[in-house]
């Protein structure tokens, strides 16, 4: 009620400060009720998705469904792409925003286990060898920067394989949810704010640096997550407003397959920068 998804079309980059909010809130609430609790507090990295989830949905379920009913009435890669860019756009500032958020306050709360899950799942992207030193080592009381040991090859295919099973969930669960994606989205942004605390050694200074170091390769990696999520809410309410057989729901068939290979290339592209490229620069 205090903010109307139906806004969001006459500007994306409001969904910046949407994100902003919905994340500040997410993480200071599970701090200030589940930081002291023995048990939940183990899991405070997921409760943290969870209450970010719970906000976005209204905007998530808007855009989609808007999205479709666009998508039976065009067709080709060109017309596909700009019937959709402007929903793209409101999700990468949502995104932005959830990971400027997320990594504040995770530095200036300085709790480890807000992010506990994160960082291991940064852990096991960098360091599958060894997991549970991984942890240990990039603890909020004992930052060291990350060494790069792995070989870029096996970075490559790690990162790749990873970000190919964040799209397939991120289908599904737009399949299945619709607007459920924005779980597996907000996840991402979470993982990335714990890499950005690793990065900076938890310095409140260097988070702009930490930003710039991951969105070189981010911004290609989560436009295809949200293509993703995009095609998979498309198809799904295709189906339940068409049926099968309707001429209209062959359309949103060839459109979502158009957006699930944009995908693809994308997630190519983003592994290749993230590997090869930003290392030139970090």
């Amino acid at each position: 009620m205090i903010i109307n998804p139906k806004e969001v079309t006459k500007g994306p980059w409001k969904m910046f400060f949407v994100g902003l909010v919905y994340a500040s809130l997410s993480i200071l609430l599970v701090n200030w009720f589940f930081a002291g609790d023995p048990v939940l507090s183990k899991f405070s990295g997921m409760i943290v998705v969870t209450f970010c989830v719970m906000f976005s949905l209204p905007f998530m379920y808007y855009l989609i469904k808007q999205e479709e009913e666009q998508d039976e009435e065009i067709e080709g890669v060109w017309t596909v792409w700009k019937a959709h860019s402007d929903s793209l756009y409101a999700f990468m500032w949502l995104f932005l925003g959830f990971i400027i958020a997320f990594s504040f306050w995770y530095i200036v709360l300085g709790n480890a286990n807000l992010f506990n899950a994160q960082v291991e799942t940064y852990c096991m992207i960098n360091s599958p060898g060894d997991i549970d030193g991984c942890v240990t080592k990039y603890s909020l009381d004992n930052p060291i920067r990350t060494t790069g040991a792995a070989t870029r090859e096996v970075r490559f295919l790690s990162i790749l394989e990873n970000n190919v099973y964040v799209m397939i969930f991120t289908l599904i669960f737009s399949l299945i949810f619709g607007a459920g994606a924005i779980f597996v989205l907000a996840w991402n942004a979470s993982v990335i704010a714990g890499a950005i605390g690793i990065f900076t050694q938890y310095n409140i200074s260097q988070i702009p640096m930490g930003i710039f170091r991951y969105m070189i390769h981010g911004f290609p990696e989560i436009a295809a997550y949200f293509v993703t999520a995009l095609a998979g809410g498309i198809f799904g309410i295709g189906v339940i407003r068409n049926g099968l057989r309707n001429e209209k729901f062959l359309r949103v068939i060839e459109n979502t397959t158009i957006l699930l290979f944009i995908s693809i290339i994308s997630l190519i592209i983003a592994a290749i920068v993230e590997v090869y490229i930003t290392p030139l620069f970090f």
